[in-house]
């Protein structure tokens, strides 16, 4: 068993089991619950640093899987780290390259020691064990490292997710004991899994818990199951794990999602939901999901959300919007993504506001209300 790790979440509030807190890391504080945009590639797409920052995140997630492939972890590490190659000097976690192994290889083989994949980019083969997902993660750099796991796509044999599932433990232990001599504040976070089984999630988490990770995340869900069952692992997961450490929901998701993850406990959120769709044409908002794709926007000389503390959101009208989707404008890509970053910041830090005043149902009610009511009518 190695040393304790070092507390790294400061509980502030609850509100049943809705918590706000603040994770503590080298490069800064993360204020819970958190969304954290996706910068896959060492960026955010369609946005600069300074701006993703200010729309009020305090972390942005980088990709082992990608960064392993292209620059390679040794170059960034040789460029002075992974937050001065992209230019964020505030908080980065990196995910161990896992997920992205399953959803995007053309091929792949697990076994015990390792998975073994062929890129998707070029082909070429890579092998990759706990120990050098760890060693890439430390080499660029991340606040908060990702233990390498196994994820499977739901729905799932049970015995392909118990398998699973035991080797992300195993796996756990060999990330740990390759994590141990990193001293300079960064912490390793564990994975629970178990797919939509109640009884591998407790065995999961009992077992984690016993290796006393500083933060444990919740994986393998997002990943095909209706959003009820979801759910139900995180009413049973969330009370398992530690009430002094954070608690991290992997790849999730809509802001519903988010809000009702939020009230089981959970503290931490990424999913690339709001860049993908901003480029897309769809715009998240109090109005619930717009896609400014639709002719009604047109003639609209509205701005997008008059409201908005994203000056993105008020500047520009519905008619510009609208036109830069249709015409494919890198412009439109650019807009629509920093109002869904800022849309989705702005819902965590209402809900931080909300459970810190013992409020937190009537705030999540009336956000629904509003997406209920849809959008504004049209003069």
């Amino acid at each position: 068993m190695s040393a304790a790790p070092m507390k790294i979440y400061k509980l502030n509030a609850t509100d049943g089991a809705a918590r706000t807190g603040e994770v503590a890391t080298p490069h800064g504080i993360i204020r819970t619950p958190a969304f954290m945009p996706v910068g896959t590639q060492a960026t955010v797409k369609g946005m600069h640093p300074e701006a993703v920052r200010e729309t009020g995140a305090d972390v942005v997630l980088g990709n082992t899987y990608h960064l392993m492939l292209r620059p390679g972890a040794e170059r960034v590490a040789a460029l002075g780290g992974l937050h001065k190659f992209m230019n964020w000097p505030h908080v980065i976690l990196t995910d161990s390259g896992g997920f992205q192994v399953m959803s995007l290889s053309a091929m792949r083989k697990i076994d015990e020691n390792a998975v073994t994949f062929r890129s998707h980019i070029d082909g070429s083969t890579h092998v990759l064990t706990p120990e050098r997902a760890i060693e890439i993660q430390t080499l660029l750099g991340s606040d908060i490292v990702m233990q390498l796991d196994e994820c499977v796509r739901l729905p799932a044999e049970r015995a392909e997710v118990e398998k699973a599932m035991r080797l992300s433990l195993r796996w756990a232990e060999r990330c740990q004991r390759a994590f141990a001599p990193v001293r300079d504040g960064r912490s390793l976070f564990a994975i629970v899994q178990g797919g939509d089984d109640v009884a591998l999630r407790e065995e999961s988490a009992r077992e984690l818990n016993a290796m006393d990770f500083p933060g444990y995340a919740i994986g393998g869900l997002a990943v095909g199951e209706p959003q009820e069952v979801m759910l139900r692992m995180l009413e049973v997961v969330a009370p398992l794990l530690p009430a002094d450490k954070p608690r991290y929901l992997m790849g999730v998701g809509t802001p519903d999602d988010l809000l009702k993850a939020v009230a089981r406990g959970i503290d931490m959120f990424d999913c690339v939901m709001p860049t993908r769709n901003g480029r897309h044409g769809l715009a998240f908002s109090r109005f619930g999901p717009i896609n400014l794709k639709n002719a009604r926007h047109a003639d609209d000389p509205r701005p997008f959300d008059e409201e908005s503390p994203c000056a993105a959101a008020r500047t520009y009208s519905r008619a510009y919007l609208h036109h830069l989707t249709k015409t494919n404008e890198m412009l439109g890509a650019i807009l629509l993504t920093t109002i869904n970053i800022a849309y989705y910041q702005e819902l965590m830090a209402g809900a931080r506001a909300a459970i810190a005043a013992k409020a937190f149902a009537s705030f999540a009610d009336g956000v629904a209300a509003g997406w209920a009511a849809g959008d504004l009518p049209t003069r």
